[in-house]
């Protein structure tokens, strides 16, 4: 299989990515070294994924420097970033680099709106839809859409009464909006929710947060980074090692659980590893602790207790401790993914900051000059929904690619979701996609997850190519059996005793089912890799 000549007039390629974000960027850049004709369809204006349309208040990665960028040395050698934690005008900066570096453009179509595809039997190649009435033929079809590409707005009554300014913070203007003076109702404290208050909050006039969860937050510990510094860890071999380290974790960080207990160490030596990794900040309290954080219930109680501990002397007002930090926890420690923040509980302490909890006093509609609950009227001049997305399915699920049988992915998945490995369908064929459902993917970060998915598919395309393959698709009976693997690990954790996106249970109406792999990145590869041992056991191939 070499390149494919164009027929008739649609024009066609070897491979149509979807995303101009991490993963279609690490494996255009992989396959184009294969020969292959690649193109990458874009539906916004620039490049950077999630982070062109990340532009709310206070957007940053929660993953520290050297990982959250494309695993290339000839990228990192030459690019810097100013910060332990970038934040999205950094990342923006950086994509503009990648662009330039590796010359995307050429394959790149920016305002490009995937609508749909259908699988050409006749020719073993997708044909491709876009709402610009355009097509495509290829013969391999990868959607890198990510977890989060589809926002949810929750059915509040009356939402379009309001005669102030309403914001979603996954379609935030790219003008930024200004708040300075004004009197702000927010809806939502999951990460971008975080995130937006605490940038915020100090600028407003009022702030009141309708809160349904509270978010376990973890201290960031953001600092500054020193050029020089940097540019001697990259010589020295600093940032090769830390990069290799995430083959071998739980969450392909540069860190992973000890090997011991919670209860093997005595409460004073717990109390010294707990602030230990609370002073190192980032996620380490949450993925460098005790192994038996997600499968042992005490063991998780003794966390959250000392988290509840540290947080607690942040915040003076006994009301929002207990709505904040409340003696009993909203759910296992670390089974809704934390929020990394900066200063948030010193916000939320601001006198002209309240917090609503609206499972006591809930929302009862939107009115035109603010939001009524049970107990009253709150006024605003503007409205912000930091309500999130449908996390992991939503991104695929809203496309009308359909596979061999007619039926969407949608279809496909309304009996529950069904992958092989996190990366491909039955009945899907020549397709793949990353960072997406029933991968490691929400225990990870968006480069993590690419560089080690696209390692797979360059290997595997590789081999293809050079078998004269056309034609491949996974196996029912792998997916069956991936469902099953997945479910088991998954069931056996303390994982699904949170509502949270992780399963789904985020969306009203939807089935709550494990969404992610929660047996670590190196069981995951290992699987990956064994499916296609004995001429490629777990795929249909032709």
């Amino acid at each position: 299989m070499g390149s494919i000549q164009p027929s008739n007039d649609i024009p066609e390629v070897d491979v149509l990515l979807v995303g101009a974000g991490f993963g279609s960027y690490t494996v255009l850049n992989r396959l184009r070294k294969l020969g292959l004709n690649c193109k990458v369809y874009e539906k916004g204006s620039k490049s950077g994924g999630i982070w062109y349309w990340n532009c709310y208040p206070g957007a940053r990665v929660d993953s520290a420097t050297p990982i959250y960028q494309i695993f290339d040395k000839e990228l990192w050698e030459d690019f810097t970033f100013t910060e332990r934690y970038p934040g999205q005008k950094e990342l923006r900066r950086y994509f503009d680099y990648v662009d330039k570096k590796w010359n995307l453009s050429k394959d790149v179509v920016f305002d490009k709106h995937v609508d749909g595809a259908t699988f050409d039997t006749s020719r073993n190649q997708w044909l491709v839809e876009c709402s610009d009435d355009t097509q495509v033929y290829c013969r391999w079809f990868i959607p890198c859409l990510g977890f989060a590409s589809k926002k949810y707005t929750p059915p509040v009554e009356g939402l379009g009464n309001f005669k102030g300014e309403i914001y979603h913070t996954a379609v935030w203007p790219q003008h930024d909006v200004n708040v300075r003076g004004k009197r702000v109702a927010q809806i939502g404290t999951g990460a971008s929710g975080i995130q937006v208050l605490q940038t915020i909050g100090p600028k407003v006039k009022h702030l009141t947060v309708f809160q349904r969860t509270p978010n376990l937050c973890l201290p960031m510990n953001q600092q500054k980074l020193n050029p020089e510094e940097e540019e001697k860890k990259k010589k020295n071999g600093w940032y090769q090692q830390e990069i290799e380290k995430t083959r071998n974790t739980f969450a392909g960080f540069t860190y992973t659980f000890v090997d011991k207990n919670t209860f093997d160490d005595t409460p004073e030596e717990r109390e010294r590893f707990y602030q230990e990794l609370i002073d190192d900040g980032g996620f380490r309290f949450w993925l460098n602790g005790y192994k038996d954080i997600f499968t042992n219930q005490e063991a998780n109680n003794e966390a959250y207790k000392f988290w509840r501990k540290t947080v607690l002397k942040r915040i003076p007002d006994p009301k929002k401790q207990a709505l904040l930090a409340p003696e009993v926890p909203p759910h296992p420690f670390g089974t809704k993914r934390p929020c990394l923040e900066q200063n948030v509980y010193e916000v939320f302490s601001l006198p002209h900051v309240d917090i609503i909890d609206i499972n006591e006093n809930p929302i009862v509609e939107v009115t035109s000059k603010g939001l009524r609950t049970k107990e009253g009227e709150i006024e605003a001049d503007i409205l912000i929904l930091a309500t999130g997305f449908d996390s992991v399915t939503g991104s695929l699920a809203q496309l009308n690619i359909r596979g061999l049988d007619g039926k969407t992915i949608a279809e496909h998945w309304k009996d529950g979701t069904r992958t092989s490995f996190g990366i491909a369908m039955a009945n899907f064929p020549n397709m793949l996609f990353l960072y997406g459902p029933q991968a490691p993917t929400g225990f990870s970060n968006g480069p993590t997850s690419a560089h080690y998915q696209s390692e797979w598919v360059e290997r595997t395309l590789k081999d293809l190519m050079a078998k004269g393959v056309t034609y491949f698709e996974a196996r029912k009976e792998a997916e069956d059996q991936w469902c099953k693997r997945l479910s088991d690990v998954w069931d056996a954790s303390l994982f699904p005793l949170a509502k949270s996106w992780y399963q789904g249970a985020n969306i009203p109406g939807r089935k709550v089912e494990p969404l992610n792999w929660a047996g670590g990145f190196p069981e995951y590869l290992e699987l990956l890799d064994k499916s296609c041992e004995n001429n490629y056991q777990d795929w249909i191939v032709a």
